[in-house]
């Protein structure tokens, strides 16, 4: 059983709570860098409290943990499964979780290309050698 876990718009009796006041600036989500596989494109935006952001827009690239520790940077072929949303496969869009089939084998990313600028990811499969 789910669970309701705001508050309720109204009151016991009927009646309408009015919000205390209006949405910040800064508490406006961001727009969504849908990260796709081409050469490597990015897009700096500015953040709270003068940071910045780097939003990975295009790749080719993916650093791979493998095994042992070692880390290797292997070429993205293709996008295999993705939880956030089942279009983004056909699309081939990387988010955090996507399953990307590399020259090395599947990994599975484990960063988040539209917020930290960068795609890492953990060799799940390695490719068989004939």
């Amino acid at each position: 059983m789910t669970t309701w876990h705001l508050r309720s718009k109204r009151k016991k009796t009927g009646g309408k709570y009015i919000k205390s006041r209006k949405k910040k600036k800064h508490e406006l989500g961001g727009e969504f860098a849908a990260t796709k596989i081409g050469e490597k494109k990015l897009k700096i935006q500015k953040a709270r409290g003068g940071n910045k952001k780097l939003k990975l827009l295009a790749t080719k690239k993916i650093n791979v943990v493998q095994k042992g520790g070692k880390i290797i940077s292997a070429e993205i072929l293709s996008v295999v499964d993705n939880k956030a949303n089942p279009h983004f496969i056909r699309r081939n869009i990387i988010t955090k979780g996507a399953i990307v089939k590399t020259n090395i084998g599947l990994v599975k990313v484990t960063s988040r290309p539209g917020q930290h600028g960068v795609v890492n990811g953990v060799l799940i499969e390695e490719k068989a050698e004939k």
